[in-house]
């Protein structure tokens, strides 16, 4: 199985978006193809991964107190938070107005705004896919909070909050392929992902993969399958959608892997931090905020309702 590793420039996704900017505009899936056992399942199970045994729920209790951690932060007088600006619906750069706006992007705020109490306070700071751990592990930011699944790899190298929402695998190929499933789409074909994300974790364990074409951004995928340059895409359930949703010429194949939950990722040795975002998620689900965002920007795109994607609390 062949790998090639493509570094494609911030500028070709950034074209992408301003050609797209209708669709962005338009708030609806027109043309968008899912099938009915597309959502993601109700809980995620434990994982094994390079020889561990762990389990993605696992974090410190929620709490209000100031530690360290967020006395550093609040210290600073500003939390840096790491997003994405190239994912349609949960992250991206609206072209009208030129702001970071989507699901991640509402609870990034929220976020910010309960633990600094300013919401002036908050920087939001552009994180490719492949540099997520390293941005945190480097001090960088202070949270990333960008459709980061918690993996037992990851959790090795730094901490997670309680999940927010449930997600899997899916690929995403041009509506003239004659795929209809995964295996499909991905044996024998050149399939893209983004670097050190869960979907290129997939295809490395597929060997029938013919070869995996690797990017800082998953939206740089669409843009190769525009091209011709790879057959299909494997991304974030969720992220496949909003692709689907922004280029009416992609379509979303049959079928689901690798379901996990998604976090927000901060330094191991935070834990303070970590009690204040899991309070700060608890909050955010039981005033029904959580709901609002997802029913604002992902329940065109998804086909169950909020509470299928909230994880069960453990």
């Amino acid at each position: 199985m062949g790998r090639t590793t493509v570094r494609a420039g911030s500028a070709t996704a950034v074209a992408l978006l301003a050609c797209c900017a209708a669709v962005l505009g338009a708030g609806g899936p027109q043309g968008m193809v899912l099938s009915a056992g597309a959502a993601a399942p109700a809980t995620a199970p434990r994982q094994e991964q390079a020889g561990n045994d762990c389990d993605v729920y696992q974090s410190v209790p929620p709490s209000s107190e100031d530690g360290p951690a967020v006395k550093a932060v609040k210290a600073k007088r500003s939390l840096v938070i790491g997003v994405d600006q190239n994912s349609f619906r949960w992250g991206s750069r609206n072209p009208n107005t030129g702001q970071i706006e989507g699901f991640d992007i509402d609870l990034a705020r929220a976020i910010g705004a309960a633990i600094m109490g300013d919401p002036d306070k908050v920087t939001l700071k552009a994180v490719p896919t492949a540099e997520r751990v390293k941005f945190v592990q480097e001090g960088r930011v202070d949270l990333i909070v960008r459709t980061m699944t918690i993996t037992c790899d990851r959790l090795q190298q730094i901490a997670f909050s309680k999940p927010y929402f449930n997600t899997s695998q899916r690929v995403v190929v041009p509506k003239a392929s004659a795929a209809r499933t995964i295996d499909e789409a991905v044996d024998g074909k050149t399939v893209c992902a983004a670097t050190s994300s869960s979907a290129e974790d997939e295809l490395k364990s597929r060997p029938k993969v013919a070869k995996i074409v690797s990017v800082e951004n998953h939206l740089d995928c669409l843009v190769l399958m525009q091209l011709g340059k790879v057959d299909a895409t494997m991304t974030d359930d969720g992220l496949a959608a909003s692709q689907a949703a922004q280029d009416q010429t992609v379509r979303l194949v049959d079928g689901e892997v690798r379901p996990a939950v998604m976090g927000v990722a901060m330094l191991k040795n935070s834990t303070d931090l970590t009690a204040r975002v899991n309070q700060v998620l608890a909050d955010y689900h039981a005033s029904g905020a959580w709901r609002a965002a997802y029913d604002r920007w992902l329940k065109p795109y998804m086909l169950n309702d909020a509470e299928h994607y909230w994880p069960a609390q453990r």
